[in-house]
This record gives C-alpha cells, structure tokens and sequence, in this order.
C-alpha cells in the first residue's frame, strides 16, 4: 500500500484526502513518531494518544487560519508533523532542532506557546474574544486539554469565564487519567464516572452547568466518530466542550502498560517497545537522593510530610508515598494549593517538605510570599530540575529560583554543592528551623558513590573554602563549583585563586565575605540562575553597601531565554563549561 504520509508536507495536504484513507494515516503518523522518538528520545506516550485527534482537527478545521491550541505541549509531535516539520522532526529536542513544545518563532501553526500545564483555555478564549471584536465571528478556537491539567486552578478560572462569553471555543477534553503520574482529585473520580454512567454525562453535568454545549465522552480513536462529532460542533455557536476517551501511548504495547515509564521512555526498540538500557552510570540521580533522604529522615520524625503537584515519579516521593501513604499528598497540578497546603499543615506543627521542579514554582510566587514567608512558617522547599535541564528548553530551565525568591523577607535560600550536601541540608530542615527555606538541586546525576554518609548538621549561612589563593576568589553557589573546580584544575597555575561554595544565597555569609574581600583584588561570582538579580547581585550588593574598590565580574545565565539542548551544549553557548571558564579565569590570574 502507498505511503500517504510521504505526500503529506501541510494540513492542505491531508485535506486532499477523503475520510476513508485517514485511518491509514493515523497509522502511518504512529509509526513515523515512534520511529524517531526510539532514537532520538522525546515525549512519546501523550503524542500516540491523540493521533486521530490530531489528523481530525488539522482535517476539518483550516488551521492556522483557525487557530489551535496544545495544553502543555507533550502531545503534540503529531501537530508538527503534519505542520511542515516532518522532514526536520529528526531533530526534536536538540540544540538548534525543533523545540519539544509548540513554539510561536517556529511555526505559524503553533498558535500559542506551551510547556507548563492549563493555559490552553485561557489563551484560546482571548483569542476568540479577540476575534470578535474584529469581526472574525466565524473563526474557530480550538483547545486541547488533558484531564490532569483541567483539574488546575487556572483552567477553572478559565472555564468559568469562558461560560459567559459568546465566544467561538471548542474545548476538547483528552481524557486518558494519567498526566506523567496517574490523575488525582475529585474530578478525575467525576470523569471516571461520566464514562461509565451515560445519564451523569446527560444530566448531572458540571461543564453542562457552566453554560457549555457539552457532548461526549465518545471514543478519541475512532476516526468516523471524532470527524462527525466535531463537523457537528463546527456549526454550534458559542462556547463547546468535547469529551473523547483516549489510550495514553496508543499503539505501543509498552507504552499502553506502563504509562508512566513510555511518557518519556528514553531509547526503545521500536518493534518490541522493550527500552534500551544506558550505558551505566554509577552515580546517583539528586531527585533519587532527596527521595531516599526524605524517607530515612521521615521513619525518625513523624512531623514529616511530602507534597508535589503531580510529580511523584519524577521528583522521587514516590518512594515516600510507598513507605509513608497517609504522609505523602499528590495534590495534581496545582502548585499555588501544593504551597498553601504546606502553610497550612506548618502551622499545626508539621514539618512539610513542598517539592516542586523549580520552573513551576514559579507559578505560586505569591503563595511563596503571601502564604509561606509573610508568616514566617517553617515550609520546606525542594526545588527540583534547578538550573539548565537541557532538551526541555526554555520552558523548564529553572534559571529564575534564586534572582525571585532571593527578594523575599524571611526566606533562607541553599544551594547543595553536591548529593552529600542535600543530605546534610534535608536534615537540617526537619531539626526545627524557624524560618521557611528553599533547597534547590539540578536534574540528572551527582558526582559522589558514597554519598550515603551520616548526615550532619549544616550552620546556616555559612560558607566554606573549597581552595586557597591570594589574588582573585571565585565565588560560587550550587552544583556549578564542579564546573569552577574543573576550569581551576585547567589552568596551568592556579595558585592565585581561591574558590569559595557560598552555599546560602540568603542569608549571605557576610563575615566570610569580609575576609574574602580583605585578601583578594578581584572577585568573580559563578551561578547557573540568571545574573540579573540572583547570586551575584547580593555580591554586588554586598560591595556596595561596603563601597568595595574591588573588581567584581559576575558570570551565570544571560537575559535572554535559553533554547532546548543537551545542558553541556547549553552551558559551552553560554560560557559557563568548564573550558570557557577556564580561559576566563586566566584574564585574572
């Protein structure tokens, strides 16, 4: 049988079609997704799951013109590659490839750029609102959410707008109960429900009841279905919700058992599905070490608590809720409830251990504020995925931690240097702080085999000499003094510099620093956070409030937003790799 994908380039393309040959896409459009993603590694059981999905919405509706909307953005390799990135989908998530995530700058396609979970409802009614006013009423608004990120706060928000307005918006609900981790809440119970019996769907219906023309759920794999529901919907006015069931990693064996593992499997065979094995790798994971900490730390202290938003596996509490059950709260994607929660439960002399990966804490900064520190409570942050996290790209860098968090009163701020260093930090916590702090630590693995050593007590705000040398100090925070010490270790001679692990952004240790700007000419502060208003700042600060004559250069991520690639890539574009750091080092020495 002829390849139809071959001849499929645009949305124009696959219109040329009839409805009896997309079956065959659908097919092919699976097998060219898992051909790739089984080498070059990607997002893959969400994207199998809406293939049909996909093939019907850029078939009926006269995308980009109508414009279409991708909740967070891990479905969505089948939109591109129908929307002429086929040919370059080989590069997916690599340095100067195609990004992981819908991207305005890459196509016109991609109506709205994504990464974090429950914007799609919002952006597409402003859109339609838009519209409207320009008189484009006959312009479709299409979003396409999961039944994991309706559950958030922002998408209700949205919802109950959307309600009211008189605006041109299919909502399509992806319903396959599972986000990366399986859907929690209520409402995931309500959906379950709703599937099984159909007079909760006709009549007791929340959507329903929010003014929506609701219809569903129908099964999201059936092609003939999907295409006469929403030719159907194309005529009904207003604000529309459709409910399709669908099988996350569809397709694949594998990824439909283990839905969890197959949302980003890493390398596969991409007939058997079984995953290859990497090279091994004796070092440990950070997310693992603080895992493994937070249950040793939690059989000794029974004030201990665990909270995410929806990332169990990925930040390791699975492990938590393994031993301790009644202990550990997977709230779903709702960082502003996970951080008031953690309130919450401080006052009545909890210890909460709130883990949250540190590009979406950003979206509960005035829970942080208003909630944690305007109070004073002991609140525990664990801010996983610091840093560059690499293929992920400018969505999740978690560059912004230290420059927004370093504002707030009361907020003690550390950088782990390495696994041994969290460790003594976790235990630090849970020992009766009276102020709230915030741990933060990169993705992927240490460098230490033994790090299970008897934990200690770290002093807060206290910094350490890693190096002693009499001219210019490097001063570093976090798990980038590897990076310095490596440069240092390039440089033929090194004598001259010191290097410091500052350890604490906040609060800063200011005695050290005193000796640190008596001895040395010059100073330059290392971070992999933005330079403006992080790390380096409080130096800067901290010279001027002292009117320092010293020469300070301060190095991290730059103002601009950092695109996807391997992080060794990233940080050598940058300059902050051992070797680039090395050759500036030696202008100082």
């Amino acid at each position: 049988m002829k390849n139809l994908l071959d001849n499929i380039s645009t949305p124009q393309d696959l219109r040329k079609l009839n409805p009896a040959q997309l079956p065959q896409v659908a097919k092919e459009l699976r097998e060219f997704i898992i051909d790739i993603i089984a080498t070059k590694e990607g997002h893959l059981g969400a994207s199998l799951g809406v293939v049909e999905l996909t093939i019907a919405i850029h078939y009926l509706f006269d995308t980009p013109n109508d414009l279409l909307i991708w909740d967070v953005g891990h479905q969505a390799y089948g939109h591109k590659i129908l929307t002429g990135r086929k040919d370059v989908f080989h590069t997916n998530r690599q340095f100067g490839g195609v990004a992981g995530f819908p991207s305005r700058k890459e196509s016109k396609f991609d109506a709205f750029g994504v990464g974090h979970s429950s914007t799609s409802i919002s952006a597409a009614l402003g859109m339609a609102i838009a519209s409207n006013l320009k008189g484009a009423t006959e312009k479709h608004h299409i979003a396409v959410i999961g039944d994991a990120s309706i559950a958030s706060g922002m998408a209700f928000e949205a919802l109950n707008h959307a309600g009211v307005s008189k605006a041109n918006l299919l909502i399509v609900l992806n319903d396959n109960a599972i986000g990366i981790d399986p859907s929690v809440g209520a409402l995931k119970e309500y959906l379950t429900k709703v599937k099984t019996d159909k007079r909760l769907a006709a009549q007791n219906n929340i959507i329903k009841a929010l003014n929506f023309d609701y219809s569903g759920p129908i099964d999201g794999h059936n092609l003939p279905k999907l295409l006469s529901e929403l030719e159907r919907l194309k005529s009904v006015k207003g604000p529309k919700f459709l409910h399709i069931i669908t099988t996350k990693g569809k397709g694949l064996q594998k990824a439909e058992e283990d839905q969890v593992t197959y949302h980003a499997p890493g390398k596969f065979d991409k007939i058997s599905g079984e995953r290859i094995p990497k090279e091994e790798n004796l070092f440990t994971k950070y997310q693992d070490v603080f895992g493994k900490t937070i249950v040793e730390l939690a059989k000794q202290n029974e004030k201990i608590v665990a909270i995410t938003p929806a990332m169990l596996t990925g930040s390791s509490l699975k492990l938590m809720l393994q031993e301790f059950p009644k202990r550990t709260f997977d709230v779903g994607i709702a960082e502003q409830h996970a951080v008031t929660l953690a309130a919450g439960m401080a006052t009545q002399g909890l210890i909460p251990f709130c883990t949250i990966y540190s590009t979406f804490l950003q979206r509960a900064f005035d829970q942080v504020i208003h909630d944690v520190a305007l109070q004073n409570l002991p609140v525990v942050f664990c801010l996983d995925r610091a840093g560059l996290v690499g293929e992920d790209g400018a969505t999740h860098h978690g560059v912004f931690d230290l420059a927004y968090l370093r504002i707030i009163p009361n907020l003690i701020i550390f950088a782990p240097r390495n696994e041994i260093e969290l460790r003594n930090i976790l235990y630090t916590a849970q020992l009766g702080l009276k102020n709230p702090i915030a741990i933060r630590y990169p993705r992927g693995k240490g460098t230490i085999h033994n790090w299970q050593q008897t934990l200690q007590k770290i002093e807060i705000g206290k910094g350490i000499c890693l190096q002693k040398g009499n001219k210019t100090a490097v001063l570093s925070i976090g798990t980038i003094a590897k990076n310095v010490s490596d440069a240092l270790e390039l440089i033929e001679d090194s004598s001259s510099f010191s290097h410091y692990d500052m350890r604490f952004v906040k609060p800063l240790d200011e005695q050290l620093l005193h000796t640190i700007f008596e001895k040395h000419q010059t100073i330059i502060t290392v971070e992999d956070g933005v330079i403006k208003g992080g790390f380096g700042s409080s130096i800067l600060e901290f010279a001027a409030k002292n009117n320092s004559p010293h020469q300070i250069k301060s190095l991290g991520i730059p103002d601009e937003f950092i695109e996807h690639g391997a992080i060794e890539k990233l940080q050598h574009k940058i300059g902050l790799d051992a070797n680039s750091l090395a050759n500036l080092f030696e202008f100082f020495s």
